[in-house]
C-alpha cells in the first residue's frame, strides 16, 4: 500500500522479494501512476524500475499446501480469508502452467471470483479502494499497517486514528432485507425524518451460498453498528431498499 501526507491511499500493491528483486503487482489503472510515484522516492541507491506486465501471467491458487508448477515463480500470499499462492510465469507458459494446475485444482471466472471477494469483505482498487479512503476505513489494519514502523507519509493522521479509535465511516457488510438487488453507487439513507446521508454502496451481488442479495459499502460513524437498519436509493432516489448491516466477512 501506499498513502499520501494526508494517510489517503494511492494504491494497493503486493510485493514479492525475489532473489535481488522485488515483484510488485497492483491494479492496471495505476499501473503509471504507480511507476512515477516510485521513481520519486529513487534518490541515491542504485535502484532500476521496469514494467514488466507483458511479459508475466499470473496465477492465484486457493490451497495450504504449495502447488506444483514447473514453469513458473511460486509466492506464498494470502489474497483472500484463505492461504494461497501466487504463480508468476512468462507469458509464454501460461498454457503449460494451467495444465500442470488442472489435475488438482478448479478455475473459476472472473464473476465468480468477484462474488468471492464480496463475501469475504475484501476491498478492490476502483470499488472500495479509491484515492479518497483511509486504509484503517476499509478495515486493512492488518493486512497494512505496522503501527511500530518509523516514519512513513501519512504516519501522523494514521496514529491519530489509532489513537481516537475512531473513523468517520467504516467498510461493513449489507444485506438487502427484502431479496431486492444492491447496486455500486447507491446512497444509503437513515430510514428516519430527517433522512440522514448513512454512505454509499461500492460492491455488490448474489450470494447463492448465502441465498441473498449482498453488497460491501462505506457506512457513516454512528449508523455502522451492527444490525443498524438503513434504506438503500439508486441515484435516480427512486423506492427505498431496506438493508441491514451485518459484520464482514458474510462467509
Amino acid at each position: 500500500m501506499t498513502q499520501n501526507a494526508k494517510g489517503k491511499m494511492d494504491a494497493h500493491i503486493f510485493f514479492h522479494a525475489h532473489g535481488d528483486a522485488f515483484l510488485l503487482d497492483a491494479d492496471p489503472d495505476v499501473r503509471e501512476t504507480l511507476r512515477t510515484r516510485l521513481e520519486r522516492y529513487v534518490i541515491a541507491d542504485d535502484v532500476e524500475i521496469e514494467d514488466v506486465t507483458e511479459q508475466f501471467s499470473v496465477f492465484h491458487v486457493l490451497s495450504s499446501q504449495k502447488p506444483n508448477a514447473a514453469n513458473g515463480v511460486i509466492l506464498s500470499l494470502r489474497r483472500f480469508t484463505e492461504p494461497g499462492w501466487d504463480i508468476w510465469s512468462d507469458t509464454a507458459n501460461h498454457d503449460a502452467v494451467q495444465q500442470q494446475l488442472s489435475p488438482a485444482f478448479a478455475f473459476v471466472d472472473s464473476d465468480t471470483v468477484e462474488v468471492m471477494r464480496i463475501e469475504q469483505g475484501i476491498p478492490r482498487w476502483g470499488r472500495e479502494l479509491t484515492q479518497e479512503i483511509i486504509p484503517i476505513e476499509a478495515n486493512l489494519e492488518e493486512r497494512t499497517i505496522d503501527y511500530e514502523k518509523g516514519c512513513y507519509i501519512g504516519q501522523e493522521v494514521i496514529s491519530r486514528i489509532k489513537m481516537s479509535g475512531q473513523t468517520n465511516k467504516r467498510l461493513c457488510g449489507l444485506i438487502s432485507l427484502e431479496g431486492v438487488r444492491l447496486q455500486p453507487g447507491m446512497k444509503l439513507v437513515a430510514p428516519s425524518a430527517n433522512q440522514k446521508d448513512a454512505g454509499w454502496i461500492t460492491s455488490a451481488a448474489r450470494s447463492e451460498r448465502l441465498g441473498k442479495e449482498i453488497a460491501l459499502g462505506y457506512v457513516k460513524r454512528g449508523f455502522n453498528n451492527s444490525g443498524t437498519k438503513l434504506n438503500a436509493f439508486a441515484p435516480d432516489e427512486t423506492g427505498a431498499i431496506p438493508v441491514e448491516v451485518v459484520p464482514l466477512p458474510f462467509v
